[in-house]
């Protein structure tokens, strides 16, 4: 089996990752540095030529994938299963999922739709911690990086019911922590905004104008998500637990800076 060069060296680090939402943007990010680090890799995606596609890119040696929608009940089952057939484990679970379908003020916020958002962002993630927690983690210990957003730690206008999922992600980042200790650490990050297809609403025509709010001068990257997500699923986060890690190139350093 080929093995991945890390740092100049080949290694194979023997550990399973499951990134939902992987096949583009923050989750492909993700996916592809830890396939660096030399884990093996499962994604999923709504989209399954999409999927195939990342999966070339990642190298169907290190990678496989799984197409459906993460909150589909039977998707979840599949997805555990399969991954635990072809790998045998999935130490690391990386909820990366999410939608965002609605822009708006939450006075004509439509419910349907914050149940939909819910569903994906916030229960989807609690169905793979559970199966992943069933299949391998509660007997053998390993790590979950949920994928929140700076929405879910202050207003966030327009996008309120992303706001509140993400808010919702980060309490069930704590929740689950705190059962799954001390075999399992669960923490979370929160970016701002990054640049791929699922934000470009928020910076497409302007981006130097949304850069311009930014301590650090830019935009986030993948990189940027995936560099601190490798972290918390590696051996050098070993005490960290519960937490939140804020990825916002500086911005809220600017509250209240007139």
């Amino acid at each position: 089996m080929t093995e991945q060069t890390v740092d100049g060296a080949g290694r194979d680090t023997g550990k399973v990752a499951l990134v939902t939402g992987g096949s583009r943007g923050i989750g492909y990010g993700i996916a592809e540095a830890l396939v660096a680090r030399g884990d093996r890799v499962c994604i999923t995606g709504r989209n399954e030529e999409a999927l195939k596609e990342a999966v070339e890119r990642l190298g169907s040696e290190r990678a496989m994938g799984v197409a459906g929608k993460a909150h589909d009940l039977d998707h979840q089952a599949a997805v555990v299963e399969r991954v635990m057939e072809a790998y045998g484990r999935i130490d690391h679970l990386v909820n990366n999922a999410g939608t965002n379908p609605v822009f708006g003020p939450m006075a004509e916020l439509d419910l349907a739709v914050a149940r939909k958002v819910f569903e994906t962002n916030v229960i989807s993630a609690l169905g793979f911690a559970q199966r992943t927690w069933a299949a391998w983690q509660q007997d053998n210990g390993g790590t979950i990086v949920n994928v929140a957003s700076i929405a879910g730690l202050s207003a966030s206008p327009f996008i309120g019911a992303y706001g509140m999922s993400k808010a919702a992600m980060i309490n069930l980042t704590q929740q689950l922590a705190h059962e799954f200790a001390p075999k399992v650490r669960v923490n979370s990050v929160a970016p701002a905004v990054v640049k791929t297809k699922f934000a470009a609403a928020l910076y497409e025509g302007r981006e130097a104008e949304a850069a311009a709010r930014y301590p650090m001068g830019r935009l986030g990257a993948p990189e940027d998500v995936a560099g601190a997500t490798r972290f918390l699923t590696s051996d050098e986060a070993a005490w960290i637990t519960g937490q939140t890690l804020t990825l916002d190139g500086g911005l809220f350093l600017n509250a209240g800076v007139e």
